[in-house]
């Protein structure tokens, strides 16, 4: 998890800082939390983390 806020203004800015120091914006998550009367609405924003485990042997994951 890289940022949870109900701002979304902070939101923009921190996606914008990332790609401006490199971040591929392709592997960023936003979660949009709907609020309702007592709950504001949020974001979340994550990023994409591969599994070292798979691209070390090149294989495939078995389920």
């Amino acid at each position: 998890m890289l940022l949870v806020t109900e701002d979304s203004a902070e939101l923009r800015a921190h996606v914008r800082r990332l790609c401006d120091a490199g971040v591929d914006a392709s592997l960023l998550r936003i979660d949009t939390l709907c609020g309702r009367q007592e709950y504001p609405s949020g974001y979340r924003l994550s990023r994409f983390i591969t599994d070292p485990a798979v691209e070390s042997d090149g294989g495939h994951v078995d389920s």
